[in-house]
């Protein structure tokens, strides 16, 4: 079933034409990405089919039954109620039903009304209908969903009650996103949901869209949770929207050998036009030959000759060198306690950085890893512990908030200020190359994009030819081709880095070692972000064993094969044990279920009425099955999380 089909769409803003002919259609459980440079129309399509803004002409054909939700980028929750409330206003027609159904079962319990047969008929049939809709509507599995979503973008129990007006930025987006989730639209339209997401979060999203029962248009620079969770991609470029069939690594093949397919016809059609010129010129003027050359231009005029192949667009173009080689030991940090205002944020962090080391610090948002890169950069005190700096090193520091760029400059300014013995050319050939030309180099930083202050940190961070890059969120306001200069100035260059990045696919080109924070301390892997969550599983596996059997003994945090092999036999079998107790557990809720049922029946009997004890023995006995069943879910919940988490 078609959710969504647009033709022809054109868009322009004054005398920028911004979509031009644009065709797009998604079907049912479709898993779609748009992916293009920033500027290219991405957001602005999204929001032309969410309704949000107008259009030229074209057409946006979504049937009358489908639901749409829309969450813009950037866009955080805003009220007065605390999160569950709020969750529950999606469900305000459940809940009123769930209201009606009680108000009904008082009815039926008023001896007016079960003594009235003709009357109590209408009323059980009334509330015969009501409860079967109020079921199939998900009445008896919404809260439990709640709990899962709210889980999932990191809010717990304690913090059902608190205000989402008392929430940070961050914190008040991921309700957004939770929300939205919540009330399951039949397309789900996201743009950079992966903002303000830590690794963890971003792993549970990508599963539960995976099973989402509903089509999703994505707009992410996220190129791991691209591949995780779309199938089909549509690359805006140049006002036009082309489809690719796959993930975004197939995109990215599929696009290079179209490229190369089309420059080769390209070439060879341009070499035809010269000879076909050639000719014209030479033999248009002789009698003899003035035939065949004005059958050549009639030829040349009226050939449709291609356009060259898209893919000489405008790129930053740069690279990272180092003015002078540190010593081999750069860094040595020993039992760190970090924070800022007298507050602790993290302890007993432990760290060795080696010249040429590439390290990923990775950790749950709020663990301390842009504070620590604060403290080893001088911005923040030590609060204890003891960090030694070694022979020549030089740092480098990228902030992804960029306070470190000055507001009221110009970009010319910027730079100039800093290297004022640069002549005024040299500046504006190194802004160049970040894509600052012509009028560009006048504009204030204050008036600059995400992406166009995160390009001029980059330009100043190449400018210094540091030794040690401490780069916080480089990725972050970067489109994917920005990212992808990145990541190959990185691999490039000679020295030290040290970076944070919740992006997957950088942390996996780019790191030689990942060391995660966490509340304990700081932890080392050796390897990209693929063996870190290997090894991660591995070593968690080895604690659970360890702590199932005492008599085992682990005698190196490196596991033989044969115990991989043994790993491998016991996360097999407790994952076998996890679908069995889930399947008595499903058994048990529906048992439940049907007491339930079977009690609520027994409640409506006229007979049973008449006696006010037995009504309040059905009552007592209806709560305790229902606070059972409620017991079991969260039993069924947790399980499920577990099982995700072991096929990861």
């Amino acid at each position: 079933m078609i959710v969504l089909q647009v033709n022809q769409l054109y868009k322009s803003f004054v005398t920028n034409e911004i979509l031009s002919g644009v065709k797009l259609e998604v079907q049912h459980r479709d898993r779609v990405a748009l992916v293009g440079r920033n500027g290219a129309g991405k957001s602005t399509l999204l929001k032309i089919i969410a309704g949000q803004m107008s259009y030229d002409s074209g057409d946006i054909i979504i049937p009358k039954d489908v639901k749409i939700g829309y969450l813009e980028q950037h866009s955080g929750l805003e009220s007065t109620l605390s999160i569950w409330d709020e969750m529950m206003t999606i469900f305000k027609p459940l809940r009123d039903k769930e209201k009606s159904l009680r108000a009904l079962e008082l009815q039926m319990s008023d001896p007016a009304v079960y003594g009235n047969q003709d009357l109590y008929s209408r009323v059980m049939a009334e509330y015969d209908q009501l409860q079967h809709d109020f079921k199939d509507a998900g009445g008896y599995q919404y809260e439990a969903d709640t709990r899962s979503v709210l889980h999932g973008m990191q809010f717990f129990q304690e913090d059902y009650d608190k205000l989402i007006a008392s929430l940070s930025g961050g914190q008040r987006t991921r309700l957004a996103l939770a929300k939205l989730l919540l009330s399951k639209p039949d397309l789900l339209i996201l743009d950079e949901p992966t903002n303000h997401l830590d690794i963890e979060t971003l792993s549970w999203l990508e599963n539960y869209l995976k099973a989402y029962d509903g089509a999703i248009l994505i707009v992410s620079h996220d190129r791991y949770f691209l591949d995780q969770v779309v199938s089909i991609v549509y690359e805006v470029s140049r006002t036009h929207v082309t489809k690719y069939v796959g993930n975004y690594s197939a995109y990215l093949e599929e696009k290079a050998r179209n490229y190369e397919r089309d420059l080769k016809l390209y070439e060879r059609q341009q070499d035809e036009k010269a000879k076909l010129e050639a000719f014209i010129q030479k033999n248009i003027a002789r009698a003899s030959t003035t035939k065949m050359a004005q059958s050549r231009r009639k030829v040349l005029e009226r050939t449709e000759w291609m356009d060259a192949p898209d893919g000489n667009e405008r790129s930053a173009n740069f690279g990272f060198t180092i003015e002078r080689q540190s010593g081999n030991d750069v860094l040595s940090i020993d039992d760190l306690t970090i924070g800022y205002n007298g507050k602790t944020i993290s302890q007993n962090i432990s760290m060795r950085i080696f010249r040429e080391d590439r390290i990923a610090l990775v950790g749950p948002n709020g663990v301390g890893k842009s504070t620590l890169l604060k403290t080893i950069v001088k911005d923040l005190p030590i609060l204890s512990g003891d960090i030694r700096y070694g022979a020549n090193v030089q740092i480098g520091y990228y902030d992804q908030e960029q306070a470190k760029l000055t507001g009221n400059k110009s970009v010319l300014q910027e730079l100039w200020d800093e290297w004022p013995l640069m002549n005024e050319k040299d500046i504006r050939t190194i802004l160049g190359r970040f894509l600052f030309s012509g009028d560009d180099v006048s504009k204030s930083v204050n008036s600059l994009s995400g992406g166009e202050k995160a390009r001029l940190a980059l330009a100043k961070l190449m400018m210094q030819k540091a030794n040690l890059l401490v780069l916080d969120e480089p990725t972050n306001h970067l489109d994917l081709d920005s990212k992808e200069i990145l990541e190959n100035a990185l691999i490039d260059y000679p020295g030290t880095l040290l970076f944070v990045s919740h992006d997957r696919y950088f942390i996996n080109r780019i790191a030689t070692k990942v060391v995660e924070l966490s509340g304990k301390g700081s932890f080392e892997y050796l390897g990209d972000y693929d063996y870190y969550i290997e090894k991660k599983q591995e070593l968690e596996e080895l604690a659970h064993l360890k702590a199932a059997s005492s008599s085992q003994v682990v005698e190196s945090p490196t596991p033989s094969k044969s115990a991989n092999s043994q790993i491998d036999k016991d996360a097999k079998k407790r994952e076998r044990q996890i679908r069995r107790a889930i399947e008595e557990i499903e058994k048990k809720m529906n048992d439940l279920s049907e007491q339930i049922a079977i009690i609520e029946e027994k409640l409506c009997d006229p007979e049973i009425f008449k006696d006010h004890e037995k009504v309040m023995k059905l009552q007592t006995e209806l709560d305790s099955v229902k606070s059972e069943h409620e017991e079991i879910e969260l039993q069924w919940l947790d399980l499920n999380e577990e099982l995700e988490n072991m096929t990861l």
